[in-house]
């Protein structure tokens, strides 16, 4: 399995963005990646600046989303989603798209659950636990939009 690290998951949103504005090939998880990026315009300047944002923090305590834990966190969707893994989530993924009519509004619903996941895996030292994920995209099915 791979880890990057938290320069190489960067550079890599980096790099796609740069061989897509130079318009190079994009292959394999580049182009996924792509998919992604250009459901996020508000982070397009920052991926034109590498030099800037490569080594920046973003704080939960000040308020700021990550970008690049946000785009990572969408490919990972992407991949459970095209795997049905934890077997499940494509059901769950079907409720939440029925629920608020955009595919882009329902993959935030389960970004929002698999961020909770793994932020309470982190805390207790503990493997992310794929119940209390399907558990949280079950009750988001059923919030009013």
């Amino acid at each position: 399995m791979f880890f990057p690290s938290r320069e190489e998951a960067r550079r890599f949103f980096f790099d796609t963005w740069a061989k897509y504005r130079r318009g190079e090939a994009l292959a394999g998880l580049e182009a996924n990646a792509l998919e992604v990026i250009g459901l996020h315009p508000e982070y397009h300047a920052l991926l034109d600046q590498p030099e800037r944002h490569l080594d920046r923090d973003y704080s939960p305590e000040s308020g700021e989303m990550n970008p690049f834990l946000h785009l990572s966190l969408h490919l990972a969707i992407e991949e459970q989603l095209s795997i049905d893994q934890p077997h499940g989530i494509c059901a769950q993924y079907r409720r939440l798209l029925e629920k608020t009519g955009s595919e882009h509004d329902a993959k935030h619903l389960v970004l929002e659950c698999l961020g909770e996941t793994i932020w309470q895996a982190q805390r207790y030292g503990m493997p992310p636990d794929e119940k209390i994920y399907l558990e949280c995209l079950e009750r988001q099915s059923c919030v009013k939009p």
